[in-house]
């Protein structure tokens, strides 16, 4: 067995140079994958609607990561009430989706994200 750390290894090239190989990690010039900072709605105490009540991105934000990130499939909160909603529907499903998924958010943001969905 090699003593070697995993994230030092080097694979040399069938041309003779040394490259960085599946092991070890380099710095892209990508933008971040991370959604875009300062523009998700802030988180305010009581009850509310939209960006009132915090918990999510913004539309603005959500247009932001999408043209930063080419591909990306990131949507705005279906805030429709639930009884507005077409049973079946895509909405309806994403909205379910969400709710079971952040059913153990327990931070004032997830609380707030949560209310914006209406779960």
């Amino acid at each position: 067995m090699s003593t070697t750390p995993i994230t030092t290894r080097v694979k040399t090239g069938s041309c003779g140079c040394s490259h960085s190989g599946p092991l070890t990690r380099r710095k892209s010039n990508a933008p971040s994958r991370k959604k875009s900072k300062g523009y998700y709605a802030k988180v305010k105490k009581g009850s509310g609607t939209g960006s009132k009540a915090g918990g999510g991105m913004t539309a603005k934000g959500v247009a932001k990561y999408r043209k930063d990130n080419p591909g990306s499939k990131l949507k705005t909160a279906v805030t429709k009430a639930p009884s507005k909603l077409k049973r079946g529907s895509k909405a309806w499903k994403r909205r379910k989706s969400f709710c079971a998924r952040s059913k153990s958010w327990t931070s004032e943001r997830g609380r707030a994200a949560r209310r914006k969905w209406n779960c």
